[in-house]
């Protein structure tokens, strides 16, 4: 048995198949959801296995993606920690960087650094831009600091050296002379964690990555523990922010690679659907219960970038963190996302979220203020016999009181309500839509929209309307999507190190030198199968920042520099509409290093014959905003075949989610189980 499980904020999914090892053969993929367990999240996975039924002892294979990192750095729940760092630099977390989100934004505020000023120490030592040791390190004032940090109740030390991602010499001597005197502290040091520049960036990524190297230590020990002592004999498996998963052992010791493990998956997944169904620039769409993500692949790729920043918003540009993460806009807008309205009267959908507990109104947990899944229920998206897969009967007076305070307010009936909180909440996953897409010079009309997550196929016709985006795919699986991606994965691992250089004639030979250095030192096994990704982070001379572009060792050569440099600005000139007559410079060299795990066949549908009547279920009055209320016919998407048709107005509803189509709009199943919705042809 092969499974996957995701922690979400709302729901836990878990996914699994069979493996028939006699003849090589996959049985068909299974999956649940239950609700996630916070503070303890291991408890919701065996609540997911003991619902699908699953002994640990058939497991042969468990990865795992989980948002214990990013819920420790937002919710400010991680280790008390301290900083070791270059003597006068103690206040790079408090300067930051002039980067407001919003120039004219008055009120604008700065991260609050996840360590306090008092415990940000300073110790004398010097590496120079190019590397060399100016100052070694006096480890005499060693124990002094260790005994500081301990009477301060101290669990963690980051460490942040100028220049360290050059030679990191000074920060080694200096973690390990404190890790003798205090073995019991986690010390982290930056060129660990990042041998990128920019030293704002990669001092806030070492600081997160301290903080939160406790909580996720301990939690992934606990989650190891307990799959041990209930029979699992193989090695878990973590989901990293990369689309690619590691040993767990690995992701103990750089937990912060873990930030966005799980939409990370389900954009991986997405290019996978899409290279198997011939449609490969793609727009993915996730919405959860607590959040909606989405990013944009092209030509069945999808971007990963080391720039990601926490709680970044409207008047606060976040934590940075230099880690590798799949390129997503995140926003708080999902199922469990709150409607609120300001003193001044307007309507407002998220951030806040109800989680799992209390959870929307409808659940009957005590939730009292109104969501986005109460407005679909209200408005009969949402099959009230099959809320929460038929295991929850709305709590309709739950639902009516959450929405009463808002209606007196607004002076609107709860139908009118529901259709503004989806309207708000449309309005701002389609402005996430645009940063991905219009915002990168990406025409929307050029891609399909494929939406999954618990809440894809309920906001997706609506988003793709509103884009102009010619087509919409649901895929199979897609309310526990993410997990299944994560059972098409592969072992990936990323090193990026910064050789700033001119790209002259004497540039490809030293760039072939530092990914040869990279490949040695990427391999954990070497009887490991191995592949391997070559990227540069290039730029004109002058400028701040980089464009990425994927180059292979056979072209890196004097003779192609000039070719190289024209797909360089052919790449610059479409992310930012300009080239300049400039020389070009490589900022950073990206190795990828990726291990092919056994993954489940993606089979084609079987077809039994039917007409679409045999999936028919009935009829119900579904509210479809501006296109009206219509009686509209209630499909079961397990009893379609392939190249059956769902004229809207209509629903088709599997055991997770709802597939709503409008009036105008028709759903083909191709041979995969995946849905297409377009404009209804004449």
């Amino acid at each position: 048995m092969r499974v996957a499980t995701d922690v979400g904020g709302t729901f836990t999914d878990l996914i699994y198949y069979a493996v028939d090892h006699a003849n090589g053969r996959s049985g068909p993929v299974r999956f649940t959801k239950v609700s996630t367990t916070p503070p303890i999240f291991e408890a919701g996975v065996f609540d997911a296995l003991k619902k699908a039924s699953i002994s640990t002892s058939e497991m042969d294979f468990f990865v795992h993606g989980s948002t214990v990192v990013i819920n420790t750095i937002t919710e400010r729940k991680g280790a008390k920690t301290a900083l070791l760092t270059t003597n006068g630099f103690r206040d790079v977390l408090e300067i930051g960087r002039a980067n407001r989100p919003d120039l004219f934004n008055l009120q604008f505020r700065k991260p609050e650094p996840l360590i306090e000023r008092r415990l940000r120490c300073e110790i004398v030592e010097r590496t120079n831009f190019d590397g060399s040791i100016a100052q070694e390190p006096d480890l005499s004032v060693i124990p002094g600091i260790v005994q500081k940090l301990k009477d301060e109740g101290v669990d963690a030390i980051a460490i942040s050296f100028l220049h360290a991602y050059r030679n990191p010499t000074n920060e080694r001597r200096v973690a390990e002379s404190i890790r003798k005197c205090w073995p019991e502290c986690a010390v982290v040091a930056s060129h660990e964690i990042s041998r990128e520049w920019r030293e704002y960036e990669r001092t806030s990524t070492v600081v997160a990555s301290a903080y939160v190297e406790a909580v996720s230590r301990n939690y992934m020990q606990a989650l190891t523990n307990r799959l041990s002592l209930s029979g699992f004999a193989g090695t878990p498996m973590m989901m990293q922010s990369n689309g690619g998963m590691v040993p767990v052992e690995e992701a103990i010791g750089n937990p912060i690679t873990m930030i966005e493990s799980g939409p990370a998956s389900g954009i991986f997944a997405a290019s996978v659907v899409g290279n198997i169904t011939g449609f490969r620039n793609l727009i993915a769409l996730d919405i959860g219960g607590t959040t909606a993500k989405c990013a944009l692949i092209e030509n069945g790729h999808y971007n990963v970038v080391t720039e990601y920043y926490v709680e970044r918003d409207r008047r606060n540009p976040g934590l940075p963190i230099q880690t590798p993460v799949t390129e997503i806009v995140e926003i708080g807008n999902g199922g469990g996302s709150i409607a609120s309205v300001d003193t001044g009267g307007k309507l407002h959908v998220g951030p806040k979220s109800a989680g799992a507990k209390p959870g929307p109104a409808a659940y009957g947990l005590g939730g009292t203020s109104l969501t986005t899944t109460d407005a679909n229920l209200i408005l009969g998206r949402i099959d009230p016999t099959q809320f929460v897969g038929g295991e929850v009967e709305p709590d309709w007076q739950a639902v009516s009181a959450a929405a009463q305070p808002l209606c007196s307010v607004l002076g609107c009936s709860e139908q009118e309500l529901a259709r503004g909180v989806l309207r708000v909440a449309t309005a701002n996953m389609a402005n996430a839509l645009r940063l991905v897409s219009i915002n990168k010079g990406h025409d929307p009309r050029d891609f399909s929209l494929i939406a999954f997550g618990g809440g894809g196929a309920l906001h997706a016709v609506e988003l793709a309307e509103e884009l102009q985006i010619p087509r919409v795919i649901i895929p199979v699986n897609s309310a526990v999507f993410s997990a299944w991606g994560m059972l098409l994965s592969d072992i990936r691992r990323d090193d990026v190190r910064t050789l700033p250089m001119c790209f002259d004639l004497q540039a490809p030979g030293r760039i072939l030198q530092a990914f040869a250095e990279m490949e040695r030192g990427s391999r954990s096994d070497e009887h490991e199968a191995v592949s391997f990704e070559y990227l540069l982070d290039l730029r004109y001379t002058g400028q701040e920042h980089t464009v990425k572009m994927a180059v292979t060792k056979e072209a890196l050569s004097p003779d192609n520099i000039s070719e190289i440099v024209e797909r360089f600005s052919q790449l610059h000139e479409k992310s930012y509409t300009f080239r300049l007559d400039a020389d070009v410079e490589v900022v950073n060299c990206h190795l990828v290093t990726r291990v092919t795990v056994p993954k489940p066949s993606i089979p084609r549908r079987q077809s039994f014959g039917y007409d679409i009547s045999h999936a028919l279920l009935g009829s119900r009055l579904i509210d479809f905003d501006k296109k009206g209320v219509h009686d509209s016919r209630i499909f079961d998407a397990q009893k379609i075949d392939p190249s059956g048709i769902v004229v809207g107005p209509a629903a088709i509803q599997d055991p997770a989610t709802t597939i709503l189509i409008p009036p105008a709009y028709q759903a083909e199943m191709d041979d995969f189980g995946n849905f297409h919705i377009t404009r209804e042809t004449a």
